[in-house]
């Protein structure tokens, strides 16, 4: 019965061989390279008991591979384009109706009729009127008694070293004097409030830099003049009409001599203002 045994399971073993030529190697089936996620640091688990009975371990963890199908095209600049500066048409089309805040009108100049109202909404004044330019403040080659008939050494505001301010390199706007017809402090507009000024098809920002006579509107600085491309000559320069003073409420200059400051401080104003937020 052992021999028999014996017999039977050799057989078996025979029949279960694998039919490989004499002398070859048994071809074997790798298996297939795992694709883990690069930087993980887990162990694999134990092995376990498959059905088979084969100890196998788990399935290997995979990242999706990516899409090889058609992609939409990523705008150029996308996440770093800065967004486009504010336009004259969205800040006139912004005051184009005046709801009026003053009490009265303002006149251009001496002598001239009185029909410039000073405007408001929640978060602005504004007004529409000529340019006159003003050289007040720290003398310079093109703002001096000699060049300007009316020069003051002296501005209502002072830089933040308590001198007067540069009309000739700070674009600053001037407010008239507080009175019964509109006293700008009522409605929150101070020494370096910011403001927008346009002309034509530009605009450009300033601050409030002085205050004028109590019954006159619409003058700005030398270097606001020549920003808007206006003729900046103070005995003979300035415009007689179609330029818009946009003053932000309650906004103040982070450094009222910072050209560069007020001009960004300007810009996100301007932009939040147009946009109605």
């Amino acid at each position: 019965m052992r021999v028999q045994s014996l017999t039977l399971v050799a057989a078996s073993a025979a029949l279960l061989a694998p039919t490989t030529p004499p002398g070859t190697a048994p071809a074997l089936r790798p298996d297939p390279p795992a694709r883990y996620v690069a930087g993980d640091r887990s162990r694999p688990a134990p092995l376990r008991a498959g059905r088979s009975g084969v100890r196998v371990g788990p399935a290997p963890h995979f990242r999706p591979a990516p899409s090889t199908g058609p992609t939409r095209a990523r705008p150029k600049g996308h996440g770093s384009e800065r967004p486009r500066p504010v336009r004259a048409a969205d800040l006139l089309a912004r005051v184009r109706d005046c709801e009026p805040v003053s009490r009265g009108n303002y006149r251009s100049d001496t002598g001239a009729p009185a029909d410039i109202p000073v405007c408001g909404t929640r978060d602005a004044v504004y007004w529409k009127a000529d340019l006159d330019v003003d050289c007040d403040g720290r003398p310079g080659d093109r703002c001096n008694g000699r060049t300007d008939p009316h020069f003051s050494p002296a501005t209502a505001f002072t830089a933040d070293d308590g001198r007067p301010l540069d009309a000739e390199r700070l674009p600053y706007v001037v407010v008239p004097e507080p009175s019964e017809i509109w006293d700008h402090r009522a409605d929150d507009v101070r020494a370096g409030s910011l403001a927008a000024l346009v002309h034509g098809d530009r605009v450009r920002y300033a601050v409030v830099g002085d205050v004028g006579p109590r019954d006159l509107i619409g003058e700005a600085s030398y270097a606001a003049a020549r920003s808007l491309g206006i003729p900046a000559d103070p005995a003979g320069g300035g415009v007689s009409s179609g330029v818009t003073y946009i003053v932000f409420k309650g906004s103040e200059a982070e450094s009222i001599g910072d050209t560069t400051a007020a001009e960004k401080a300007g810009e996100r104003l301007a932009r939040t203002f147009v946009d109605g937020d």
